[in-house]
């Protein structure tokens, strides 16, 4: 992963777009990093990576809580209280 300094992004930001195309581009300041550019294409497989775990965590949850005996009716009465 490249790693350029805020002050490099913004001095050559055009540059520094097209770098984001090809790969996650690391952006620091003062030495730590403070964010990384990707491509949209790259973001959006993020987005649906962690979708699709997040689904199947709350799956997984919700199988434990049946075989556990926790209906609808239980779960709810136990966030009323």
């Amino acid at each position: 992963m490249q790693v350029l300094t805020a002050n490099q992004a913004k001095t050559h930001f055009g540059e520094f777009i097209d770098k984001a195309q090809k790969e996650p581009i690391k952006v620091t300041r003062r030495g730590r990093t403070v964010g990384v550019m990707v491509s949209e294409e790259e973001y959006e497989a993020m987005q649906q990576f962690y979708a699709n775990r997040l689904l199947h965590s709350l799956d997984k949850a919700g199988r434990e809580a049946s075989e556990k005996g926790i209906t609808e009716e239980k779960l709810q009465r136990l966030l009323d209280d």
